[in-house]
């Protein structure tokens, strides 16, 4: 019944079951599974924690082919992200992200070009990116028996 409710016309199915006390399993129906809890559960993500991930990992992806085409296909990168939650409002206010990258081999001026390249890269084509700075309308509804 859960995967009924999350189809979309066309997407990635996604769902997530509960498998215990605030431990859910997420799935996608290109067979990937997160595991999905609270903090006080060991080896889980919270909820906040995956859209942190999510925004790293696309802040990546975005930039991925335009570092590529500079640095080469093998090219090390690692996005770090933090925020701490304001649990007054249950929002998270702010987060940074830092791209890890060595650059070294460029000179000062390549470096420049190649920051500033990526920066756009990232501010078009990262959806979560994106979606988090405008904001967005989330609808739910309720499907019982």
């Amino acid at each position: 019944m859960a995967e009924q409710i999350a189809s979309t016309t066309g997407q990635t199915k996604l769902w997530v079951e509960r498998t215990g006390t605030r431990r859910y399993t997420g799935h996608s129906s290109r067979g990937a599974e997160v595991l999905v809890g609270s903090e006080d559960v060991p080896g889980v993500f919270t909820p906040g924690e995956l859209l942190k991930i999510a925004l790293a990992a696309c802040t990546g992806m975005a930039s991925d082919a335009t570092l590529a085409r500079r640095l080469g296909d093998t090219y090390d990168a690692t996005v770090h992200v933090s925020g701490a939650a304001d649990r007054e409002n249950e929002v998270y206010p702010e987060l940074t992200e830092t791209l890890e990258l060595d650059l070294s081999e460029l000179d000062e001026a390549a470096r420049e070009r190649l920051l500033v390249t990526a920066q756009r890269a990232i501010d078009r084509a990262c959806t979560v990116g994106r979606t988090l700075k405008a904001g967005t309308k989330v609808t739910l509804s309720f499907s019982v028996q």
